[in-house]
């Protein structure tokens, strides 16, 4: 191989369209060629990351037929080598490839039902989708232990906050990935983004912990995951200064890429970046320096940067001037070869379109969803004892809060014959939406609202519109039902509500399995995989992790 043809191994970028042979003028102003096709034959890439708001993603086939191809288009370019196709498939709130796909209820729900079998289910069926449709990484699963209720970007994509409890989830994962669906799994965000109230998509968190803490909270899931066979790992964004104490962010931290996950965790396998065009990793250095650092950091895949030819002429140049040897080059280049040559994709690199609809979103494995999903709501909450609710026909229910999930949670009241009026009120419910639910409530047999991280204020309104929201509901002194359908920390902003539950996501899977619950069709079995600390009170602990009710 050339030296254009290593580093263009070492490139993972977007591309615009939903073909190959799709013209794009973004793809004109990014890349200086018009099509998906015409990119991947430039640089000789190594691999490409889909998305929908790159216009990837349409339906299954037409993805399964956009991945065919492409691997066309670089198996026949100069490094005769097929692409590593990812995306972020984690399940829950961060999915790209939706409906018809099976949906899942995601990562902290699992964590609640503590279910390892279901975890690696989960992940089976994923990548099992996923390489239908001809994607052969997947980025996930999420290994950062989340013990900041604050935390921006993690929160319910972790598993929870007890190590042991990620370990054995992400554990699980890796093997529903890897050895069930034979693609490959991506544990995120070495070295652990559980504990900060600062999203590296916007800026540079900075991680206090000490090395013992590091070592007690943040390490054992990524450890957990080398054991079991993990082929990727994808690093963070953030300041570790415990670990390496130069201000440099992990991702272009030599003491902790190579020291610690290649040399003290003994990691051979593929080290990816996050996305270089995040800002917690530019703040300090130039975008022409950031993958050259990163490479001499000890990473091997340089995932989305901002401005692809400045990243790949600064790598070119810096392979030719010496700062990055060849050696260096070829270790990364190596690694990446041999994933590709192990796993069979290089044999074999296209998929059956055809097929796709026998494999994609089948009866079974939705059946599998649902089934999973039941034990996942936790009920945190009955102190009047509302639940399980006894509506009968011709009772009337009103169920208010944010996005799908409300008229998902409606439609699920419906189908038991329960009169049903949904509104959706949002993140940032108006004075007019929140008088339109005090009425509707006033009259209704029973309100269910959902809350969406109601800790979250709006830098302009000090007041949490949510927290107004359900505060002028419960003053209705009718009987009222709180939701979490994000992160369950909400309940600690609502002191006078008496029956709260969580279900971590308001898909349609979590909402019909939440329905089950309300209505007592299912008992709830799942416990809080996090602690609730007290907002109003530094210290205490409202529900521990393990917290849990049942009927």
């Amino acid at each position: 191989m050339s030296v254009r043809q290593k580093v263009g191994q070492l490139f993972v970028t977007r591309v615009y369209g939903s073909a190959p042979d799709t013209v794009d003028s973004r793809n004109t102003a990014d890349f200086g060629v018009p099509t998906p096709a015409d990119v991947v034959e430039k640089y000789d890439l190594g691999g490409i990351c889909y998305f929908t708001v790159t216009d990837n993603v349409v339906d299954p086939p037409q993805v399964a037929r956009l991945s065919n191809g492409l691997q066309r288009v670089a198996v026949a370019s100069g490094a005769e080598l097929p692409l590593l196709i990812s995306t972020d498939q984690e399940g829950g709130t961060i999915v790209r490839i939706g409906p018809p796909a099976t949906q899942f209820a995601g990562n902290m729900a699992l964590g609640a039902s503590r279910d390892v079998k279901a975890a690696r289910d989960t992940a089976a069926i994923l990548g099992q989708e996923l390489r239908a449709i001809g994607i052969n990484q997947d980025n996930a699963p999420v290994a950062d232990v989340n013990i900041n209720p604050a935390n921006p970007v993690i929160g319910v994509r972790s598993f929870g906050a007890d190590p042991n409890l990620v370990s054995r989830m992400t554990t699980a994962q890796v093997k529903g990935f890897q050895r069930d669906a034979k693609i490959l799994a991506t544990a995120k965000h070495f070295p652990g983004h559980g504990d900060t109230a600062v999203d590296s998509h916007t800026g540079i968190p900075i991680i206090t912990h000490s090395r013992e803490q590091w070592e007690a909270i943040d390490a054992p899931p990524f450890k957990a995951a080398i054991r079991a066979g993990v082929g990727a790992i994808m690093t963070g964004h953030l300041v570790f200064p415990a670990l390496d104490p130069s201000g440099d962010p992990a991702t272009l931290s030599y003491p902790i890429m190579t020291g610690i996950l290649r040399q003290e965790l003994g990691f051979d396998g593929l080290v990816t970046t996050d996305a270089l065009d995040m800002q917690g990793v530019r703040d300090k250095y130039g975008d022409d320096r950031v993958p050259v650092l990163a490479l001499k950091a000890g990473v091997d895949l340089l995932l989305l940067p901002p401005k692809f030819d400045l990243a790949y002429d600064a790598v070119l140049e810096a392979v030719d001037n010496g700062e990055i040897s060849e050696n260096r080059l070829n270790e990364s280049v190596r690694r990446i070869l041999t994933w590709k040559y192990t796993s069979g994709l290089v044999r074999n690199p296209y998929v059956d379109v055809d097929r796709v609809p026998s494999i994609v979103g089948t009866p079974g494995h939705l059946a599998r969803a649902d089934q999973i999903t039941n034990k996942t709501t936790t009920l945190i909450k009955n102190d009047a004892s509302v639940l399980p609710l006894s509506l009968r026909q011709g009772s009337t229910a009103f169920v208010c809060g944010n996005g799908t999930g409300t008229q998902g949670l409606a439609d699920e009241f419906e189908n038991r014959n329960v009169s049903t009026i949904p509104l959706n009120t949002g993140t940032q419910p108006t004075d007019a939406d929140i008088e339109t639910a005090v009425g509707q409530a006033r009259i209704a047999d029973v309100t269910v609202v959902l809350t969406q991280r109601a800790w979250d204020t709006n830098n302009t309104d000090p007041q949490q519109r949510q927290q107004l929201l359900v505060e002028r509901l419960l003053a209705t002194g009718k009987p009222i039902v709180v939701v979490a359908i994000r992160d369950p920390y909400d309940i600690a902003h609502f002191t006078d509500v008496q029956t709260f539950l969580a279900t971590y996501i308001g898909n349609t899977v979590a909402m019909r399995a939440c329905a089950k619950v309300l209505f007592g069709e299912v008992d709830p079995t799942a416990k809080l995989p996090v602690a609730i600390p007290s907002v109003t009170e530094p210290g205490k602990t409202l529900y521990p992790l393990g917290w849990g009710l049942s009927y």
